[in-house]
C-alpha cells in the first residue's frame, strides 16, 4: 500500500511539473536537478530565470510538493536563523540560495520567481543528503582564475554513468574536448574516481557557474576570472620554480620534506631584497651627523667669541725709561746702572 502510494505521488510530482513546461512553453528557470551532500555541511544552488523577471521577488520553497511547499527565504525577506541564504546578481539573472547544516530533512526545495497577480514560476531541485562521502563532490564549490590562463576542476565521483561539464543555461562537453562559449575545455580521468577539467584561455565573461555531472548526479562550481596581480620578482623566478617542485613532489610522495622547505624559502626571501629599504635609515644616519656638526660649529663660535672678550679693550701703551746715574765724585764706579719704569698709557694719560 505504501508503495503504491509513493508511485501514485511520484506521477502527481511528474504531471505538475509536465503542466508548468507545457503552459510556459519554456523553462523560467533553469537549474540543477539533484545534488549530492554530506550531512552537516553547506551548499549553494544557482537558479537562472529569464530577464524580463530581472526585477521580480524570487524566494526559495521547502518541500516535496509545490502545493505544500513553505517558504524558506525571499530576497525581500531574509531569514534570521541563518540556516538559508538568497543572493541575485541581476547582470546574470541569476539567484543563488544557500543552504547550511544540511540534515536528511532538508531534500526538497524550489527555486521560484514572484510573479504579481499571477502563478509564480517554481523549479524543483533534490538534495540527497548521505552521512558519508558524497557520490558527487569537489574540494571547492568556488574557484578563481585569471585572465590568459587556465583553471583545473576535479570532479571526485564514486558511481558511474556519463561525465559532463557544463554551463548553466548553456551547453554541455562530453568526452575528452570541446568548449564553452568560445572557451577550450579538456576533460580526462586522471583515475578511477577523478575527472579533471581543464579550462585554457580563460576570459572575464567566463565567470559563472557551471556544474560538474556524472549520470543523473550534479554538483555546481562557481568560477570567478579575474586580472593577475600578483607580480614575482624576476631573481625569484627559479626559487618559486624549486618551491613549486618540492609541493609538487611532497603530494606524490604523501611526505613533507620540512627542512628542505624552510631553506628554500630562506632563498627566496633574500632572492627578493629590495635594496630601496636602505634609504630610510641612511638617510636618518646623514641626518644626524649634520646636526652634530652643526651644534659643534655654533659651539666652537661662542667659545671663540668668550675668549676674544677677555682682552683689554683700552689702549695700552708701554714706555721705557732709560735712567742714567750723573757721574759723581765718587772714587771709583764699577758698573753702569739703569732703571727703568713701566707706566700703563690709557685714554691720553699715564696710569
Amino acid at each position: 500500500m505504501f508503495e503504491v502510494y509513493s508511485l501514485t505521488g511520484m506521477a502527481a510530482h511528474l504531471i505538475i511539473l509536465l503542466l508548468f513546461s507545457v503552459l510556459k512553453g519554456v523553462h523560467s528557470i533553469t537549474t540543477v536537478s539533484k545534488v549530492s551532500v554530506k550531512a552537516g555541511k553547506s551548499i549553494s544552488i544557482p537558479c537562472l530565470y529569464e530577464s524580463q523577471y530581472k526585477n521580480h521577488v524570487k524566494y526559495l520553497c521547502e518541500g516535496y510538493y509545490w502545493t505544500s511547499c513553505r517558504y524558506a527565504v525571499k530576497t525581500n525577506k531574509p531569514d534570521p536563523s541563518g540556516k538559508y541564504l538568497i543572493s541575485d546578481d541581476k547582470k546574470q539573472n541569476i539567484f543563488t540560495v544557500t543552504i547550511n547544516q544540511l540534515t536528511n530533512e532538508n531534500t526538497d526545495y524550489w527555486c521560484v520567481v514572484e510573479i504579481n497577480k499571477g502563478e509564480d514560476y517554481p523549479q524543483y531541485f533534490h538534495l540527497s543528503v548521505t552521512r558519508g562521502t558524497p557520490s558527487l563532490y569537489v574540494d571547492h564549490q568556488r574557484i578563481t582564475g585569471y585572465i590568459g590562463e587556465s583553471i583545473t576542476i576535479r570532479c571526485n565521483h564514486s558511481n558511474s554513468g556519463e561525465m559532463k561539464w557544463c554551463r548553466l543555461g548553456r551547453n554541455c562537453v562530453t568526452g575528452s574536448s570541446g568548449s564553452t562559449d568560445g572557451t577550450t575545455v579538456t576533460a580526462h580521468m586522471s583515475d578511477p574516481n577523478v575527472f579533471t577539467v581543464t579550462m585554457s584561455g580563460l576570459r572575464s565573461k567566463d565567470s559563472g557557474w557551471y556544474w560538474c555531472a556524472k549520470a543523473d548526479i550534479q554538483i555546481p562550481v562557481y568560477l570567478t576570472v579575474t586580472e593577475n596581480t600578483t607580480t614575482t620578482p624576476t631573481t625569484a623566478t627559479t626559487t618559486s620554480t624549486t618551491i613549486s617542485t618540492t609541493i609538487h613532489t611532497v603530494a606524490e610522495n604523501g611526505t613533507m620534506e620540512q627542512g628542505k622547505t624552510s631553506t628554500i624559502g630562506e632563498n627566496k626571501h633574500r632572492a627578493s631584497f629590495d635594496p630601496r629599504i636602505l634609504v630610510i635609515p641612511l638617510s636618518v644616519l646623514i641626518w644626524i651627523v649634520i646636526v652634530v656638526l652643526l651644534i659643534w660649529f655654533i659651539l666652537r663660535h661662542k667659545q671663540s667669541k668668550a675668549d676674544s672678550s677677555v682682552t683689554p679693550t683700552a689702549e695700552e701703551e708701554i714706555i721705557y725709561c732709560d735712567v742714567r746715574p750723573k757721574k759723581r765724585s765718587l772714587a771709583k764706579v764699577d758698573k753702569e746702572v739703569t732703571y727703568s719704569e713701566v707706566r700703563l698709557y690709557e685714554k691720553g694719560k699715564f696710569i
